[in-house]
């Protein structure tokens, strides 16, 4: 049996809990969520905690259990504390600014880049360098910011570029401070 997936969820006081024709659907006080789960899995609520049940013990149901444990588990968190990421631009001139439902950047580019923010997140630059991502679920809020990076990813010479905040830039010597031996 999966490790994962036979430990129970415990469920919050102010979630409330629906299953449906194989969705489940999650209410909690930053907002709805749902996900349609797959025929090899059953979800049982007693006593305040989910349980999921395989149906058969094939190889693919086994793989299911535990995964889908785990996203209803992000599903839990991301209504009632939300997801939170955090990307950090680095370079000269490099800035960011929300206006209206866009993302406005200047990277270094000859034109600005504009990013529209999607349904269900929430995008601030507190600074001209700094972007946080907010929002309640978990694979959109992953999806937005690696969207982001991938606009401008950090080069490893200079470093400049957009990256997570903490991420860690292998760096390389630049052709000027090689020494070839030759002369």
């Amino acid at each position: 049996m999966s490790r994962i997936g036979k430990k129970p969820l415990a469920l919050p006081k102010d979630v409330k809990i629906e299953i449906k024709d194989n969705q489940v659907f999650i209410e909690g006080p930053k907002g709805k969520l749902s996900r349609r789960l797959s025929t090899a899995i059953t979800v049982e609520i007693r006593d305040n905690q989910i349980f999921l049940k395989r149906n058969s013990d094939t190889k693919s149901a086994k793989a299911l259990h535990g995964l889908y444990r785990a996203l209803i588990a992000n599903m839990l968190k991301g209504v009632t504390e939300g997801y939170t990421r955090e990307l950090e631009i680095v370079g000269v001139g490099y800035k960011a600014q929300v206006q209206a439902n866009t993302l406005n950047m200047q990277l270094g580019f000859s034109h600005p880049v504009n990013f529209p923010i999607p349904e269900g997140i929430k995008i601030e630059t507190p600074k001209q360098t700094q972007i946080i991502i907010r929002g309640i679920d978990k694979e959109k809020v992953g999806e937005v910011a690696a969207e982001i990076r991938r606009i401008c990813p950090p080069e490893p010479y200079k470093g400049k570029g957009i990256r997570y905040v903490g991420e860690y830039i292998k760096r390389k010597v630049g052709k000027a401070a090689q020494t070839t031996g030759a002369k």
